[in-house]
């Protein structure tokens, strides 16, 4: 007998303890070589475990489980056979039997007008939810009936909810008032512990204050609608708002590098570098993976780094770390309807942009009342190394950067300017 023990390995650098957040596979079960048994949940990410060899797996932690990095989580009987049973899915044998008697069915007249649909569509398996995606089903208030399933005999599988849920669906089936006074228990995952403990701390522990101002997206949107096509023709990327307030908030950064900075201890750490952490939606949840060197990046490289990233955390792919790191982060609530909000900051950060939603209102230009795509802009900020001075000139040049997408190319400043010398 040949025993092999699966241990936990090392999601990040800083990681040392996780959580067994769901057993895909059942003790006893014989499971493939590269299979998904089960995922775990650390402080910063949802990760999935394969299976380091095929065999009969024996688990030896619960769901719920916290196990240190290198524990032991299972064992895997290498030298057992593979079940009958479980040779028959793999080879797919179903659908060859389903054939054979479609060649036969002219030797039978009765048996012509039954062909393959009968194996695929009455099965126990159709319409039901993979232990994955049930998780992720749950946790959105999806239900069955909103999602096809694509997987063996019509089960629904991970990608298939991940798929749904980035296409959008009705809302008519969802979840609602049951009628009843039910309660439920439900633990929270290890992420979702951690992210709460993080913002309680932020607001016991930093000066944290506020400031606003609001920017005209006019030349934003006109630049936009009139290169989009070209732009996208030629870098095969998508010209978005992000990249612009990404740019800005990097030539800002380094006017006011305070905003850039970091409390440790009695010292203050600044950063010849912008690592812009940008908050993306994914079925787990909100997660900040960091955009690299942001400040020596195009729009394009900005644009096709925030799409790569906020797949692999649509996907659940992202790493811890991919999410670590960062210098600055900015989060955009408009794209949920926000009209303002205080953003909390991203510890150890001192500062968090925030984005709202871009509403058309009646304001002054040069004398006149203009209807005008306006955005209220907000920057949280830790007031212990960061003064008002420089957090509110700090999002004054965003917002003049924006409202005049030139001055990007100048390095914030106004390029007659340059022209001129001054």
């Amino acid at each position: 007998m040949s025993v092999l023990e699966m241990k936990v390995p090392s999601p990040g650098e800083s990681i040392s303890e996780v959580e067994i957040a769901q057993w895909l596979v059942s003790d006893g079960d014989y499971v493939e070589k590269d299979q998904t048994i089960a995922e775990v949940d650390s402080d910063k990410a949802t990760l999935e475990l394969p299976a380091e060899a095929a065999g009969i797996i024996t688990l030896k932690a619960e769901e719920g489980d916290a196990v240190a990095v290198g524990q032991v989580v299972c064992l895997i009987d290498t030298a057992a056979e593979r079940p009958a049973g479980a040779a028959a899915p793999k080879a797919e044998s179903k659908p060859a039997e389903v054939k054979e008697v479609a060649e036969e069915a002219p030797k039978k007249e009765e048996v012509k007008p039954d062909p393959a649909p009968t194996p695929k569509t009455e099965s126990y398996a159709t319409g039901t939810a993979s232990p994955a995606a049930a998780k992720i089903m749950a946790e959105n208030g999806v239900k069955a009936n909103q999602i096809k399933g694509t997987g063996r005999d019509g089960r629904i599988t991970k990608h298939d909810v991940v798929s749904a849920m980035a296409a959008g669906f009705a809302t008519e089936s969802t979840a609602g008032w049951g009628g009843t006074r039910d309660k439920e228990a439900k633990r929270m995952s290890m992420l979702r512990r951690k992210v709460a403990e993080r913002l309680v701390s932020v607001k016991n522990e930093t000066a944290m204050l506020t400031t606003f101002n609001e920017v005209d997206m006019k030349p934003i949107m006109d630049l936009r609608n009139k290169y989009k096509k070209q732009f996208a023709e030629h870098h095969d990327v998508n010209l978005g708002f992000m990249s612009f307030f990404t740019k800005a908030c990097t030539e800002a950064l380094n006017l006011f590098p305070a905003v850039n900075a970091q409390i440790d201890g009695d010292d203050m750490i600044m950063h010849n570098y912008a690592d812009i952490g940008i908050a993306v939606s994914s079925p787990k949840g909100l997660m900040v993976p960091v955009v690299r060197n942001a400040e020596q990046m195009s729009l394009a490289e900005i644009e096709a780094e925030i799409k790569r990233l906020a797949i692999k955390a649509r996907d659940g792919k992202i790493t811890p770390d991919e999410m670590t790191g960062g210098t600055f982060t900015i989060t955009n609530g408009g794209v949920f309807g926000s009209m303002m909000s205080t953003p909390i900051i991203n510890p150890p950060q001192s500062a968090i942009l925030g984005m709202h939603n871009i509403v058309e209102r009646p304001v002054a230009i040069d004398g006149k009342v203009e209807i005008r795509p306006m955005m209220y802009l907000a920057l949280s900020y830790d007031h212990r190394i960061i003064d008002g001075k420089e957090s509110v000139s700090f999002l004054v040049k965003v917002k003049e950067m924006l409202e005049n997408p030139e001055r990007m190319i100048f390095g914030g400043k106004d390029p007659y300017e340059v022209l001129l010398g001054l």
